[in-house]
């Protein structure tokens, strides 16, 4: 029986998962905790790594890897391989006025047709801008950028610092792959291929892919095919709290987190998920090309060789979170509490932009409570608002998904959040039509599996699962008092 593994290094935390490559059945698996902040020593990943693989049992009878990440996070290092400041994460949005200045200085379609998106301050360029103008002597410094996922590959790689790693800072061994490479604002999905004026316009620097060229630009990562290894180890990697990485093992290509997802779940061209983290999102796989001038929905790769057209959201689980620690209950009593209200709420909307909002870009928005009467404030009906609130903006998301061509055939409703029967009961109302909520599991180190089996075997193993239907159950007024409210 051939063992593969697939990492998920998310925001709160590194989840890996052992399994048979031919079935997919899971053999054991590991987890530890990441720490909070929006702006994180890279470091503090890589020892949850060795932690989490420990804590999995070890890698001694692994064949093949592949690591999926979260997206966007900024990683800078110097020529010594080592990181320079703190990764900006995804969710930190201190570039915000960058990413509208780099909007203003080529146009919202330029972007568009060049790299599929419209920067935001998610985006790895717009991270770049900033440090160019808020800390440049860091940026002067920079001689690599990588992605979360790109980085710890590397390092379990054998690479990085001279006296950390057995290979040393080789710049150019960085890799990478489209999905995550697709969410830098500096890469083309149409063309597969990286935009070295964007780069430049972000950083002020040339740049130039690893392995080619040897001047002085900084590097990016190459770009490695779904299906190819970014490489086999070729001794053994010591990793944090005592774990190894053994000489032979192959590293595949590795992911971004809802690429991962999208591969783990099996999606295929129809078929869309909504993805209830802390953040959401909503993502479709497609073969045509994604063009939104708005720039809610992001054209990106996904992990297969097709398109991602993706929405997320800043607000998801977290706003159950918050309103749960509000009323002192954890999400099981939140969701009966809000199944007491009827749809609607009786009018009370909640609009949840609790840090601000990526979709729709409101970076500097706060939360809301709109409706407040006597017969609405109390804790049934704030429940129900909760669970409301953080379905509608994500039913926006599907909206503009669709509104670029996507065909929805099958919806699926993933994340911890979608294991409430609250959210499954309102989900089909608010989204008017049935919803699939696949079996629990861990989806996106799910894909990364799957992926490390492919760069094992040459073939992409179809790992079914099975999963619950939510009948629909339309109340567009639900929806149409919620947009109302966010205006």
């Amino acid at each position: 029986m051939a063992l593969v593994a697939g990492v998920d290094s998310s925001t709160q935390s590194c989840k890996v998962t052992i399994r048979d490559a031919a079935t997919g059945a899971v053999v054991r698996q590991g987890r530890a905790s990441h720490p909070d902040g929006t702006s994180v020593d890279p470091r503090r990943w890589w020892d949850a790594l060795g932690t989490a693989i420990a804590d999995a049992g070890g890698f001694d009878d692994v064949a093949a890897i592949a690591i999926a990440g979260q997206q966007h996070g900024m990683v800078a290092l110097d020529a010594e391989g080592r990181v320079i400041r703190d990764a900006l994460l995804w969710n930190d949005v201190r570039s915000a006025d960058a990413a509208a200045q780099m909007v203003e200085e080529i146009g919202r379609e330029a972007w568009v047709a060049r790299t599929g998106l419209v920067p935001v301050a998610s985006f790895t360029g717009t991270k770049l801008r900033w440090l160019r103008d808020a800390e440049p002597e860091n940026a002067a410094r920079v001689a690599a950028v990588a992605l979360p996922h790109d980085w710890l590959s590397w390092r379990l790689r054998g690479y990085g610092p001279a006296d950390e790693s057995p290979l040393g800072p080789d710049l150019d061994a960085l890799a990478t792959d489209g999905s995550d490479a697709s969410g830098t604002a500096y890469w083309d999905p149409v063309r597969r291929d990286y935009d070295p004026e964007l780069f430049e316009l972000a950083l002020g620097r040339p740049m130039r892919v690893a392995e080619t060229g040897d001047d002085d630009a900084v590097v990016v990562p190459r770009v490695v095919a779904p299906d190819e290894a970014m490489g086999t180890l070729d001794v053994d990697v010591p990793l944090p709290d005592g774990a190894v990485a053994p000489a032979g093992l192959i590293v595949g290509a590795g992911l971004g987190d809802n690429a991962g997802a999208a591969l783990g779940l099996g999606l295929g061209p129809g078929d869309v998920a909504v993805s209830l983290g802390t953040s959401g999102t909503v993502f479709g796989v497609t073969d045509a090309e994604v063009a939104d001038p708005s720039g809610t929905v992001a054209g990106f790769a996904d992990g297969g060789g097709s398109r991602l057209p993706i929405v997320t959201t800043l607000n998801a689980a977290r706003v159950l979170e918050v309103i749960g620690g509000l009323l002192g209950v954890d999400h099981d009593e939140l969701g009966r509490l809000a199944l007491q209200a009827p749809a609607g709420a009786d009018g009370l909307v909640l609009v949840p932009y609790f840090v601000g909002e990526r979709t729709p870009n409101r970076p500097d928005a706060t939360a809301s409570l709109i409706g407040m009467t006597p017969a609405t404030t109390d804790r049934a009906h704030l429940a129900r608002a909760a669970v409301e609130g953080m379905l509608c903006a994500l039913a926006d998301g599907l909206a503009a998904v669709e509104g670029t061509g996507v065909t929805v055939d099958r919806l699926l409703l993933i994340g911890g959040a979608a294991r409430n029967e609250a959210v499954r009961v309102v989900a089909s109302q608010v989204f008017g039509r049935d919803v699939l909520v696949p079996e629990p599991g861990e989806y996106v180190a799910a894909g990364a599996a799957k992926q490390a089996a492919w760069a094992l075997t040459g073939a992409l193993p179809a790992w079914d699962l099975d999963t619950a239907v939510v009948p629909g159950d339309p109340h567009p007024e639900v929806l149409d008092q919620y947009r109302a409210a966010a205006r």
